[in-house]
């Protein structure tokens, strides 16, 4: 017994030893591996490419009220993987970044610090201090503040860092082109005519005006024949009957690496308002007929298809509005959407509602070098396409029209890749030109990204905001997230290139998929007992009101026994039919805890002796080197 004693004591010593050696020789090691499924700790290509090109000290101070009494606890835990993240940056800033943590208390310096960096605090309690929890980037005079971090938005936050780190260290305004077939996008410059008829210039739509804030916004011709090379991003509104010259120059534009946003448009409500108010020769001259608008070679060139013909109708995502009389009608081609209707992506994480009137549809052929990414769609099964020439008969013309085909039709989407030139030999380059012919650049030299929608009039002020008159003027109040989407589009188009190759991150909170589906489908069999049950009781019941009404004989002491007997049988079946469900949830209950034993000694046994055998294998590996 005593020899069995000692033993045991010399196995368990054996097992301490082994396991300080492996933690000592683990620990001695600068290799790591990201084992979630969403990478929530691995950097994206394109943040690793900012961090690399960084020549000056970047510093992160990361504000969190972690003393806070108050602080809840999932804010804490999210306050972890935000430090991990961080502690992930300055690894691969390469001695570039340097992370600082404040704690700021009630009256501290670190409070004072944390309100002038603003960082916006937070009440988790009425009666008590309040937290902070975010992030301001200082790079020599440069500052940008995460004012909060607010776990929903878990997927855009490497994107949300990155971001602003970038604009931190190259703090410069790009400049963003607009070409529209659409007059006033940008708003109307001052002339003396207006000025002495008292008239107030077109402040132009919001959607732009929000963009001169923070970009150098420039206005591109309609028959501009080249792009200058300062434009980092371009916005084409609604292409309607460019020329081979302006499309060329779009052409190259891309081609050289700038950025292209395209809304194009089956029917533009816009472009048709504007033309219904061209009433004299002055204003004709301004634009031409309402129309269609595409960007031609151009799309057949990239594999996509556009029929300019054709809208979209969406039942599910279908608007309510006055019809003629005042009458409330449903119009399908007007269509709210929501995150049914968003693939995953950067661009539309915290997006939840999206406004489009009359869009058309994409679609993508694959083509040498280039890949087609749908952002946002229509519903599957209430979908489908109508002739655009009823739009104008209103609602209850397209009603008619309607015949939902299951298909899912894509109303925006990213195209990523080496482009090519539509014009291989060049443009028709006839007389009436002020520039000589350009040379034609054939291909991309480096990969680029174009986003195309299938609408314009979604960035209008009538479908993304709605202005309204206060003590201090007009006030846009938003309406939906369109400006929120065109903003996080025109942000990573102009901003860094890095930004391109962020991607939308996962949620750390995953659910244990495995025993949603083993309850998924004991419930299915418990769904088809109760039913069967059901079923059997609806029959027993009908049973039971013929014998008292005396369908089946006058005889009482013969509709008692029968009585008692399908009584009997129903009981007896109720039983059986309960003992049955009984076993299907032991059954249920048997998989899940079998299954959470597995669990349990993968993590508590089996992962701890792979990392050991590992460090004993690297350590006799090294002793034998």
């Amino acid at each position: 017994m005593k020899n069995k004693k000692v033993f045991g004591l010399a196995v368990l010593a054996m097992i301490l030893v082994i396991v300080g050696a492996a933690n000592y020789i683990l620990s001695a090691l600068s290799a790591r591996v990201d084992l979630t499924a969403e990478q929530l700790y691995t950097l994206s290509p394109g943040s690793k490419a900012a961090l690399a090109k960084l020549d000056q000290k970047v510093t992160l101070k990361f504000f969190f009220s972690e003393s806070a009494k108050d602080m809840p606890p999932s804010l804490k835990t999210y306050a972890e993987q935000v430090r991990d993240l961080l502690g992930e940056y300055e690894r691969a800033g390469n001695g570039n970044v340097v992370i600082e943590t404040y704690d700021p208390k009630q009256d501290s310096d670190e409070e004072e610090w944390a309100v002038k960096y603003g960082i916006e605090p937070q009440q988790a309690n009425p009666f008590g201090a309040p937290i902070y929890f975010g992030l301001v980037v200082t790079c020599g005079t440069q500052e940008q503040t995460i004012p909060g971090f607010d776990p929903r938005m878990e997927s855009t936050l490497e994107y949300e860092i990155t971001r602003h780190i970038t604009r931190a260290v190259w703090p410069e305004r790009p400049v963003v082109g607009v070409l529209s077939s659409i007059p006033g996008v940008l708003g109307e410059q001052m002339n003396p005519m207006m000025m002495q008829m008292r008239q107030r210039p077109s402040r132009g739509w919001v959607a732009f005006s929000e963009l001169k804030k923070d970009y150098d916004v420039r206005e591109i011709a309609k028959d501009a024949e080249s792009i200058d090379p300062d434009v980092k991003a371009l916005v084409v509104l609604h292409p309607k009957d460019l020329s081979e010259k302006t499309l060329f120059a779009i052409d190259q534009f891309v081609i050289k690496g700038g950025r292209l946003i395209a809304c194009v448009d089956p029917f533009s409500f816009k472009d048709f308002q504007a033309n219904a108010q061209q009433q004299n020769p002055m204003m004709q001259q301004m634009g031409g007929q309402a129309g269609p608008s595409t960007l031609g070679k151009l799309f057949d060139t990239w594999g996509i298809s556009f029929d300019t013909k054709k809208c979209v109708a969406d039942d599910k995502a279908a608007v309510q509005m006055r019809g003629r009389g005042g009458a409330v009608v449903t119009d399908a081609t007007v269509l709210d959407l929501g995150k049914a209707n968003f693939e995953k992506d950067v661009l539309t994480a915290g997006i939840s509602q999206m406004i489009f009137p009359y869009a058309g549809a994409l679609s993508f052929k694959p083509t040498d070098g280039l890949a087609f990414t749908p952002i946002i769609c229509t519903s599957t099964n209430s979908a489908c396409l109508v002739d655009a020439t009823y739009l104008q008969m209103g609602p209850e013309a397209i009603r008619g029209q309607i015949n939902p085909d299951g298909v899912r039709r894509t109303l925006a989407g990213r195209l990523t890749g080496k482009f090519k030139t539509a014009f291989p030999q060049g443009p028709d380059w006839t007389e009436g030109s002020t520039n000589a012919v350009p040379k034609v650049v054939a291909a991309s030299e480096k990969e680029n990204s174009v986003f195309l929608f299938a609408d314009a009039d979604f960035l209008s002020d009538d479908a993304c905001v709605q202005v309204v008159d206060t003590l201090f003027g007009q006030q846009a109040v938003l309406r939906g997230d369109n400006l929120a989407l065109f903003a996080n589009i025109v942000e990573q188009f102009a901003g860094r290139d890095e930004l391109i190759g962020l991607r939308s991150r996962g949620p750390s909170d995953r659910p244990f998929e495995v025993v949603r589906e083993l309850r998924a489908e004991a419930e299915k069999k418990f769904r088809a007992k109760a039913e069967d049950l059901q079923k059997k009781f609806n029959e027993t019941n009908k049973k039971l009101n013929d014998l008292l009404q005396g369908k089946h004989g006058k005889d009482r002491q013969l509709v008692s026994r029968e009585l008692e007997n399908a009584i009997g049988e129903a009981r007896r079946e109720k039983a059986k039919t309960q003992k049955e469900l009984k076993n299907v949830r032991k059954e249920l209950n048997a998989d899940i805890e079998n299954l959470g034993f597995k669990l349990k000694v993968i993590n508590i046994c089996l992962m701890p002796l792979l990392v050991i055998l590992f460090g004993i294998i690297r350590a006799l590996f090294r002793r034998r080197r």
